[in-house]
């Protein structure tokens, strides 16, 4: 794709189909966050340019040795590590996240690139001796992992703009496999930005096709299509459950929403608990489907943990997002602001206590403190998906286990507690995929398994090594062995 900056903003003048320059007359209008301005405009896909797209993925079989993958992904990883600050801009610009998440998102993306070139350095076959048994025979089974006979369709959220997008597109190259990509209309230039630096590293267009359409218009097509083998989506749970209706017979990887506690037992560090409590629900603004969404405090620790996330909240810097030394910028749109505001005013409706913020300007919503929330209270059910810290009180380790599992989310979790009993516990008896023990629900690698369970996802997981599993089939073939 062919992109030029000029006094009209960054331009996608056309779509790459294949080795193929397509333009189009229609385009979508990507703004600013926090300015408001249109930062520029990329081609509207037509469902035409969809199925060509599908045909050419579909067509294409990949020859690339895994050295060769492997030395395209270290290419790649070394071009984005030498344009940081100019990637991390563009993440900002039509993102809202603060320069600081940004320039730390690009860190992630090359760590993704990193561990992809690993990965397709490794055999991935197993052998299997077949004299095991009385009735053995002298064999031996070999497994190894084939690409998709079809092609993925892979849709991605405008929250980590270019790392959801390497998520994806890594495994599927590591696989030798072929990709159609819609990425966010909120946030298409990151993703545009990633497949040009794969490209520049040698990757041949037909393994990854980019196209930026109107989901309404498109993402049927995108779903259906007769070429698709997979589809892998992250996003939220209704359009995860849409896409499992009616995408048929064909493997799905659903990577979709939160409700992360971090629960704070009585022995924990309180001053260690606050800090995670603050970064967990306002770090990217709060957008991941990790961020911390409740905050669980035993009651005889409740009042003092709660002056120190106050104080921890309103020393957590936030406005202009290309300020390098501010700790948050905005929310997506303004939209997205509206509905934190609105989630917590209903909440204070209800009997809660806002601590500190709550305050709106635009797409701007600062980190908020949300005490006395009860679990059946819309802000503590629902995914609010912003900068908000909504604070349960509980008794006992029972209630604060049932309290974690009260919802219709499954995703991850954080315990604050130093007894060996009480994490053996939470470990087993909480319903998420993660458990991280003094860190926040979203720690981890871009190498280990990450994914949910309930609303949050079917357990299929994500992490460069688990999505070449979803995205390769094994084959098993057997030998004569003396």
């Amino acid at each position: 794709m062919n992109a030029r900056l000029n006094a009209e903003g960054l331009r996608r003048e056309a779509m790459r189909i294949g080795g193929e320059l397509v333009h189009r007359d229609r385009v979508i209008e990507v703004f600013n966050p926090f300015t408001q301005q249109l930062i520029g405009t990329v081609p509207k896909a037509t469902l035409d340019d969809v199925r060509h797209a599908f045909a050419v993925a579909k067509a294409y079989k990949s020859r690339l040795t895994r050295f060769e993958r492997a030395a395209i992904l270290n290419r790649a990883a070394s071009i984005i590590r030498s344009r940081t600050e100019e990637y991390a801009n563009l993440i900002t610009a039509e993102s809202g996240l603060c320069k600081k998440d940004s320039v730390y998102e690009i860190g992630r993306v090359s760590d993704v690139l990193l561990f992809g070139a690993n990965e397709a350095l490794k055999d991935d076959g197993q052998i299997f001796s077949c004299d095991l048994t009385p009735h053995g025979k002298k064999r031996r089974v070999y497994t190894q992992r084939d690409p998709l006979l079809g092609v993925i369709s892979a849709i991605t959220p405008f929250n980590h703009p270019m790392n959801q997008v390497a998520h994806k597109v890594v495994p599927s190259i590591v696989s030798n496999n072929r990709m159609v990509l819609k990425p966010s209309e909120k946030v298409p230039f990151s993703a545009l930005v990633f497949a040009d630096v794969l490209y520049e590293a040698g990757l041949p267009h037909e393994m990854l096709q980019v196209l930026t359409g109107d989901p309404k218009e498109i993402a049927d097509e995108l779903i259906t299509n007769e070429n698709i083998d997979l589809v892998t989506f992250t996003g939220g749970v209704a359009i995860g459950k849409y896409i499992a209706s009616k995408a048929g017979y064909k493997r799905m990887v659903l990577e979709l929403g939160g409700n992360d506690p971090i629960i704070v037992m009585e022995d924990a560090d309180l001053e260690e608990a606050a800090t995670l409590a603050a970064a967990g629900s306002y770090k990217n603004s709060g957008q991941r489907c990790t961020a911390i969404k409740r905050i669980l405090v035993q009651e005889s620790v409740a009042d003092r943990f709660v002056e120190l996330l106050v104080a921890k909240t309103k020393a957590w810097s936030y406005g202009d997002p290309m300020d390098g030394s501010l700790d948050m910028g905005t929310v997506v749109d303004e939209a997205a602001a509206r509905y934190c505001e609105d989630k917590v005013n209903e909440a204070v409706s209800l009997g809660a206590k806002v601590l500190v913020g709550n305050v709106r300007r635009g797409a701007l919503y600062s980190p908020t403190v949300v005490d006395r929330v009860t679990q059946d209270m819309p802000l503590a059910l629902q995914e609010t998906f912003g900068p908000v810290s909504p604070v349960i009180r509980f008794k006992t380790i029972d209630d604060a286990i049932r309290i974690s599992n009260s919802t219709a989310y499954g995703l991850s979790s954080a315990v604050c507690t130093n007894r060996l009993d009480h994490i053996a516990r939470f470990v087993s008896e909480l319903e998420v995929g993660s458990v991280n023990v003094r860190e926040v629900p979203g720690y981890r690698l871009e190498l280990t398994p990450f994914g949910g369970i309930k609303d949050s996802g079917l357990g299929y997981k994500e992490g460069v090594q688990e999505a070449i599993k979803s995205f390769t089939n094994i084959k098993t073939y057997s030998l004569p062995w003396v």
